[in-house]
C-alpha cells in the first residue's frame, strides 16, 4: 500500500523542481555555416520582375524596393546562415564576403518578445544579426557587463 503512494508523491516532487535556465552566448562566425546558396543575378532579375509587376502588391502599396532594381537586390540577396550548433540563425547578405562575415565579432545582444515567442538577438558589424528563437523566456544575465565586453554577453534561458 506504501508503495502505490510513493510513486504518485515521487513523479508530483519531480514535477515541482524549478528547471534550470540554459545560458546562451552569441556564436562564433568563425565557424557558422550558410545553409542555402545564394541567389544568381539571373534569379534575382526574374524574381524582381514577378514581385514588383504584381498588380496586388502595387495596389497595397507593399512595392518600395521595387523602385530600383538594385534596392531590390539589396534586400533579396541575402542566405540563410546558422551558428555551429544551429540554435542561432540570420540571414546575411551575399555581398559580405564570407571571410568579412567570419571575422565578426558580436557587437550586442537584446532579448525581444514578437507575439508568444522570445527572440535572443546578436548583432554584428555589418548589420548583421544571428537570433536564437523560443516559446519561453530569456533575458539578458548582465545588461551592463555585456555592454562593457559584447562578446561575453549571454542571456538565460527558460
Amino acid at each position: 500500500m506504501k508503495r502505490r503512494l510513493l510513486v504518485p508523491a515521487l513523479l508530483l516532487a519531480s514535477l515541482s523542481l524549478p528547471v534550470a535556465a540554459a545560458p546562451y552566448a552569441c556564436p562564433d562566425l568563425a565557424v557558422a555555416r550558410q545553409v542555402n546558396a545564394c541567389p544568381t543575378e539571373e534569379e534575382l532579375k526574374h524574381t524582381y520582375s514577378g514581385f514588383c509587376s504584381d498588380d496586388k502588391k502595387a495596389y497595397a502599396g507593399e512595392t518600395d524596393n521595387c523602385m530600383r532594381y538594385d534596392d531590390y537586390r539589396a534586400m533579396k540577396n541575402n542566405a540563410l546562415w546558422e551558428s555551429a550548433d544551429g540554435a542561432f540563425d540570420g540571414y546575411v547578405s551575399c555581398d559580405l564576403p564570407q571571410a568579412g562575415l567570419k571575422a565578426l565579432k558580436a557587437t550586442g545582444m537584446k532579448v525581444a518578445k514578437q507575439g508568444s515567442i522570445t527572440k535572443v538577438v546578436c548583432s554584428y558589424a555589418s548589420g548583421v544579426n544571428f537570433t536564437y528563437r523560443t516559446k519561453g523566456s530569456c533575458q539578458v544575465v548582465d545588461d551592463k557587463a555585456c555592454a562593457a565586453n559584447p562578446s561575453a554577453c549571454q542571456a538565460a534561458c527558460d
